[in-house]
């Protein structure tokens, strides 16, 4: 594969997952402009830990595979970026215009980093397993976990911000190879 293909596959995956921000949006408008910094964290731990548990056990109760589950990691990713640049309120503060032109700023600068690691690390994302990509995630959530008890204070460490773009990213490589592989 060449990443001609894989800004195409990636952009697919994007668009998808933006369809379903929009469908949500006009069910509920920005709710989740509450959110505070731990409760988006949970809510990200929340859908990578099933990821986990699917992987483990091979079989979903509830009907939803994996997949809508990276779709959600990605919506929740791009989310808590819109939520670092504008801080959480008590009130829906924007409207539907407002978040999906923020939403394609942050799925955009998610695509540049995407396709220059791409390019660093030779498309190496292919050949890894599922696994890895949610065991990656739920290492990311632990670290924005730390950073957010030490209030942001790290010594040499990538900030939250930088988390929240490789879990959407690791994310979508999940989305991708989980289609293929229908």
């Amino acid at each position: 594969m060449n990443n001609l293909n894989t800004e195409k596959q990636f952009k697919n995956t994007i668009d998808e997952c933006r369809e379903l921000f929009c469908k949500k949006l006009h069910d509920y408008g920005a709710s989740w402009r509450i959110l505070r910094p731990s409760s988006l964290t949970d809510q990200l731990f929340i859908k990578a830990k099933r990821i986990r548990s699917l992987e483990i056990k091979q079989k979903s109760l509830v009907g939803e595979g994996i997949r809508p589950e990276f779709i959600g990691l990605i919506n929740y990713g791009i989310i808590g970026l819109i939520q670092l640049e504008r801080g959480f309120v008590d009130a829906v503060d924007i409207n539907p215009d407002e978040a999906l032109r923020l939403y394609d700023k942050h799925a955009k600068a998610a695509l540049e980093l995407m396709l220059k690691k791409n390019h660093d690390y030779d498309e190496v994302w292919r050949d890894m397993r599922v696994s890895s990509y949610t065991d990656f995630i739920l290492t990311k959530i632990e670290r924005i976990k730390e950073i957010e008890d030490l209030k942001g204070q790290t010594l040499v460490s990538e900030g939250i911000d930088a988390n929240y773009m490789d879990i959407i990213n690791y994310a979508v490589f999940g989305a991708i190879k989980l289609a293929e592989n229908k």
